[in-house]
């Protein structure tokens, strides 16, 4: 089998990288809002973001994941997570894999050589997309406003990551807190989220957290 070639799409310590919410100027809300607001929002930007895919029958697959991530493969609509670090399952054989920011490229190299000789796809789609935290204990009403999905806590707990209608749009809800959830989202709608979250979260008060 011939070698892959693993290109750093990262921009380098010269270039001007900017997040997907960047025209929003987060920054500049830090600190602002209510002394105790309901949600809280973060956008947890620059991580890198990779989709694998594979057979999850196959034991040799699933060992090789764990020997190059440390994480075991999730079931269906689940999230595992080890600090910065988190597989998600997409599809019977997709993952997203999310990792601090600098480390796609090593961790890609990783798992091929983990998984070598097996038939796996590696993507890096850092650039398409990105992950916003909400927090605080309004979350789940301003859901409640924005998808027909069932948030409450007996149907989405801890752990639990859905695709799912969302203001008229898609997007991807991990809980992973009691009061803390991760909407995973495209950078193409990223200003029709910012928009919307908004609206949404006006009457618990919204902070921004760097």
């Amino acid at each position: 089998m011939s070698a892959i070639n693993v290109y750093e799409q990262r921009p380098g310590s010269d270039a001007k990288a900017e997040s997907p919410l960047h025209h929003a100027d987060l920054s500049s809300l830090v600190g602002k809002g209510r002394k105790n607001p309901g949600v809280t929002l973060r956008e947890k930007k620059f991580l890198g973001h990779l989709t694998l895919r594979g057979d999850a029958h196959d034991p040799a697959f699933a060992s090789g994941v764990f020997k190059a991530i440390g994480l075991e493969l999730p079931v269906a609509l689940t999230v595992v997570a080890n600090g910065e670090m988190s597989l998600q399952w997409l599809g019977p054989d997709e993952w997203l894999l999310i990792v601090p920011g600098g480390q796609e490229v090593p961790v890609e190299n990783a798992l091929r050589e983990a998984l070598a000789g097996q038939h796996i796809q590696v993507v890096n789609v850092s650039g398409g997309q990105t992950l916003l935290e909400l927090s605080g204990p309004k979350v789940r009403e301003v859901l409640m406003k924005s998808t027909s999905y069932d948030v409450h806590p007996n149907n989405f707990p801890v752990g639990k990551a859905v695709g799912t209608v969302f203001a008229k749009s898609q997007l991807v809800i991990r809980r992973t807190g009691e009061e803390t959830w991760e909407l995973l989202i495209r950078r193409s709608f990223s200003d029709y989220w910012w928009l919307w979250l908004q609206d949404a979260s006006a009457e618990y008060g919204l902070a921004i957290e760097a």
